[in-house]
């Protein structure tokens, strides 16, 4: 009986710590404010490499993509080689760009050292800019991580959405949602459902 008595207590414990997450960790959709057919705002922010980056510095290309992320977020973190895939698929004609806006100072896993950390251990070969004053996020309307906006070579948002269909960290995709609008968007057909929510941790907005 002790054993039984054991198991069920850590089945007890692995709820409450569940729920504790549940608790602490707020999940948001995507929400619209810029509409298909918007140009992208401008921005200068900076990269992990320490230089400042530009949204014209991508003009030559025949899109962008920018995805709203974070270090910590478990949601972002199940989408890592989702990403990679994606540069490795386009990055030669498609501008990748990941932006962290979460407030550092209240959620430290986020900081700026620890976007180069990340970048390192996951392999990323995109730029990784840092949205210190939150401005970008405000003008994109991202609400979660991650949230991703695909544009065309003329600046104008196409798709708004999900990366894939896996909608839950430890889901597993059967629709590469991403892949798939950017391969019509570069075969110049029309992307039927432009916007298609993501999910994912609320970005940690700073305190007034």
């Amino acid at each position: 009986m002790t054993g039984v008595w054991i198991l069920i207590v850590v089945f007890l414990v692995r709820i409450l710590f569940e729920k504790k997450i549940d608790c602490v960790m707020v999940l948001l959709e995507s929400q619209v404010k810029l509409k298909v057919g918007d140009s992208a705002p401008d921005f200068e922010l900076l990269g992990i490499d320490d230089q400042k980056h530009k949204l014209s510095d991508y003009s030559g290309k025949e899109g962008t993509l920018i995805i709203f992320m974070c270090n910590h977020c478990p949601y972002v973190k199940a989408k890592f080689e989702a990403f990679n895939e994606l540069y490795e698929k386009f990055g030669d004609k498609v501008g990748i760009i990941g932006i962290n806006s979460n407030d550092s100072k209240n959620y430290p896993e986020d900081s700026f050292e620890n976007m180069k950390t990340t970048a390192k251990e996951k392999k990323l070969k995109f730029n990784y800019l840092v949205d210190s004053t939150q401005e970008v996020a405000k003008k994109y309307g991202a609400m979660c991580t991650p949230d991703p906006f695909l544009f065309n070579k003329e600046g104008k948002l196409v798709f708004h959405g999900r990366i894939d269909n896996a909608m839950k960290p430890d889901a597993i995709a059967t629709e590469k949602t991403m892949v798939l609008n950017i391969e019509k968007m570069l075969s110049n057909e029309k992307i039927e459902k432009d916007f298609d929510p993501s999910i994912g941790c609320s970005i940690k907005w700073k305190e007034n």
